[in-house]
C-alpha cells in the first residue's frame, strides 16, 4: 500500500522548501506535474511544481523560491521520475537545467501496452485505473496569478496524487506480463536531451510552407529561421510574435536585396524595418551566397500505387489483429507511415527491432515475403503458413 496525505502541502517558503526536500530524499520515486504559461513567451513560465512520494505530496511555488534544491533532487539518476505524457514536463526541466531528469516513467506510453489505446489522457487513465472521476473546473486557470485558492491547490495536487498510485499499478501489471523492458527504449528516446534542444541548421523544416520553397530559396528561410530563433530567444517572446510562418516563406520567395523591396513584403511593421531592416537582408544576403552543396532539400515523397497501397491496407489488418491480441495499442507497434515505408523496403522501421518484432513486425515481414499468408476463417483474421 503505498499512502499519501489527505492534504497536499502548498510550499511557498524557504523553509517549507527545505523541509519538503528532507521528506523527499533518499525517495526511490517521484511523481511529477507543471502547471505553466507559454501564449506570450519564447520559453514557458513554471508557475507551479507538483509532487508526489510515499508519505507526501506537495506543490511548490516556484514564482517566489529558487527551486535548486528540489531540483537537485529531482535529477537524482537513483529517482525514478513518473509523469503523464512527459513532453511538455520535460522541456520544462530542459529550460530550467539545459538537460532532463531521468530515469523516466511515462504512464501515458505504460499504458498503451495494457490495452487503453493511444494517447490516454490523465483523467481519463484516473478514472479507469482508479474509479476517481477528476474535477476539471481549475483547467483553464492562470496559475501565474497569486494567491492560488485551496481548490485550485488541490486540483493541481491531483494531477501526481493518482499519478503515484497509478504507477505502482502499472509497474504490478506490467511486471507480471514481462513488458516493462518493452518500454525502456521509449523512455530513454523521451529522456534525451537532443530531443529537447533545438537544432539551429533544421528550424526551416518547421515553417508551414516550407515545402513550396525551391533549394535556393530554402537556404534563405533557413538563415530566416535561424535569425528569428535567436531573436525570439533573445526576447522571450513566441516566434510568431517575430515573425509569423507565411512571412517567412514570402520573405524567402522573394529574397529582397534593399530596403524598399523589403518594405513590399506583407506583414512586415514599419517599426520592424526601421529595427531590424539592414540585419534581415544581411541574413537574406549570406545566405544567397552560400555553397549550392550546402543548400537544404525538400524530402521527396515517395508515392505509393495503387497495389502497394492495398498492401499497406493488409499490413495494418495485421497489425491491428496482434495489437488485440496482446492487449496493445496498434499505434504504439507501428504508424501507417512506417508501414508504407516498410512497403517499400525499410529495414530499419522501429516494428521489426525488438519487442515489436516479436509482437508484430516478424509476422509483417513474413507477409510481405510471401511465407505467411492472411485470410478469413470463420469470419476472422487469420495469419498463418
Amino acid at each position: 500500500m503505498h499512502d499519501l496525505p489527505d492534504e497536499p502541502l502548498f510550499v511557498n517558503t524557504e523553509s517549507g522548501l527545505a523541509e519538503l526536500c528532507d521528506k523527499l530524499r533518499g525517495q526511490p520515486v517521484l511523481a511529477l506535474d507543471t502547471e505553466f504559461l507559454r501564449e506570450k513567451t519564447y520559453y514557458a513560465q513554471l508557475c507551479l511544481l507538483q509532487v508526489a512520494a510515499e508519505g507526501v505530496i506537495a506543490c511548490v511555488d516556484p514564482l517566489a523560491l529558487n527551486l535548486d534544491p528540489l531540483l537537485d533532487i529531482i535529477y537524482d539518476p537513483s529517482v525514478v521520475k513518473v509523469m503523464h505524457s512527459a513532453r511538455q514536463d520535460m522541456e520544462i526541466f530542459f529550460d530550467l537545467r539545459g538537460d532532463v531528469p531521468r530515469p523516466l516513467f511515462d504512464s501515458q506510453i505504460a499504458a498503451t501496452l495494457m490495452g487503453f489505446g493511444e494517447q490516454v489522457g490523465y483523467a481519463n487513465l484516473v478514472q479507469q485505473m482508479m474509479g476517481v472521476t477528476l474535477d476539471k473546473m481549475a483547467t483553464r486557470t492562470d496559475w501565474s496569478k497569486r494567491p492560488l485558492d485551496e481548490e485550485q491547490v488541490i486540483y493541481a495536487a491531483d494531477d501526481v496524487r493518482y499519478l503515484f498510485a497509478i504507477y505502482h499499478q502499472q509497474v504490478e501489471l506490467l511486471g507480471s506480463k514481462g513488458r516493462l523492458d518493452w518500454l525502456q527504449d521509449d523512455f530513454d528516446e523521451m529522456s534525451d536531451r537532443t530531443t529537447y534542444a533545438p537544432h539551429p541548421e533544421n528550424l526551416w523544416k518547421r515553417v508551414k510552407g516550407a515545402q513550396k520553397l525551391s533549394s535556393p530559396q530554402l537556404a534563405v528561410l533557413r538563415g530566416l529561421a535561424i535569425w528569428r530563433e535567436e531573436r525570439a530567444q533573445a526576447s522571450n517572446r513566441p516566434r510568431r510574435w517575430i515573425f509569423k510562418d507565411e512571412v517567412m516563406v514570402d520573405l524567402a520567395r522573394r529574397s529582397p536585396a534593399n530596403l524598399a523591396d523589403l518594405a513590399k513584403i506583407r506583414g512586415i511593421e514599419e517599426r520592424t524595418l526601421d529595427r531590424n531592416g539592414d540585419a534581415l537582408l544581411k541574413v537574406i544576403a549570406e545566405a544567397k551566397t552560400t555553397d549550392p552543396e550546402g543548400w537544404p532539400t525538400k524530402t521527396k515523397s515517395q508515392r505509393l500505387n495503387s497495389e502497394q497501397d492495398a498492401v499497406v491496407d493488409l499490413l495494418m489488418a495485421v497489425l491491428r489483429l496482434r495489437g488485440d491480441e496482446h492487449d496493445v495499442s496498434p499505434a504504439l507497434l507501428a504508424s501507417r507511415k512506417q508501414l508504407e515505408t516498410l512497403v517499400m523496403g525499410d529495414e530499419q522501421s522501429p516494428v521489426l527491432h525488438g519487442w515489436r518484432a516479436g509482437l508484430a513486425g516478424n509476422d509483417l515481414q513474413a507477409v510481405l515475403s510471401g511465407e505467411k499468408t492472411v485470410r478469413v476463417v470463420e469470419g476472422k483474421l487469420v495469419v498463418g503458413s
